[in-house]
């Protein structure tokens, strides 16, 4: 059964598909209620989200294209969002980032969960440990390792995920990494639903700040987090978002976009 096929049957039927990755197509109100039903009935799901960035990745990384195959992808951003409209004349119906719809999600659900945190450095996925607990206290929040962690110590950890089994564990290890250190290590035995989050342990820490609410909903949080740290991610959205742009108008000009 491939992925579309296997989502079908949990209400999802509309995919869109962003430089050869297939990307669900659903509004915020039915991925909360997707993933509350994939922990009821603990079918184990990696999640992940695109966004401009990602999918330039995969264009050239063979082994992180392959990996995302195997995900649920949510939409992220404004970027794929203009490449839907490109490609298929309608955007996504809701922008499903991971820094905003996995805390919104933990905020809507109502039966209490566990969820484990690795990844980041120690002090912020501790930060964020403390402050998810204290803005969502029906959940149980656990740190599991910070992101740091040498391969004779991977063992140990992943033992301990294990003998912990939550609902969800949040991998934040940054982009291909998370996505493929999942898709190595990580089985049902290990958890329900593993998500690549990329930098939320950095923001629910408060050691990096979110864009005041106005510029994200005008869809510029790209361009405070350029501001903030333009010397590591000047090449991301100055030279990145561009060429995401060509690459999509390249394949729509080849006709290679699948509506699914």
């Amino acid at each position: 059964m491939n992925v579309h096929a296997a989502f079908a049957q949990f209400g999802v039927r509309s995919w869109k598909t962003i430089l050869g990755v297939s990307v669900a197509s659903i509004g915020w109100d039915d991925a909360v209620r997707l993933l509350q039903r994939l922990i009821e009935e603990d079918r184990f799901t990696r999640i992940s989200f695109l966004n401009a960035h990602n999918a330039n990745l995969a264009t050239t990384d063979g082994e992180f294209a392959a990996a995302l195959e195997d995900f649920l992808i949510l939409p992220d951003g404004i970027g794929v969002d203009i490449a839907a409209r490109l490609l298929y004349g309608t955007s996504f119906p809701a922008n499903l980032n991971g820094t905003d719809f996995v805390p919104g999600f933990l905020r809507e659900t109502a039966r209490p969960l566990t969820v484990g945190l690795i990844g980041a450095k120690a002090d912020n996925v501790e930060g964020a440990v403390r402050n998810m607990a204290r803005l969502m206290p029906r959940h149980e929040f656990v740190l599991v390792n910070d992101g740091y962690f040498t391969e004779a110590e991977e063992q140990q950890i992943l033992e301990r995920i294990r003998t912990l089994r939550p609902d969800i564990l949040l991998v934040a290890m940054g982009v291909p990494r998370q996505e493929l250190w999942i898709r190595r290590n990580l089985t049902g035995e290990h958890c329900t639903l593993p998500i690549a989050v990329g930098a939320l342990f950095d923001f629910m820490s408060g050691s990096v700040p979110r864009a005041p609410l106005l510029v994200r909903k005008l869809r510029l949080e790209w361009l405070f987090r350029l501001t903030l740290e333009p010397v590591r991610l000047w090449r991301r959205y100055v030279v990145g978002n561009p060429l995401f742009i060509a690459r999509v108008l390249r394949d729509k000009l080849l006709g290679r976009q699948a509506a699914l």
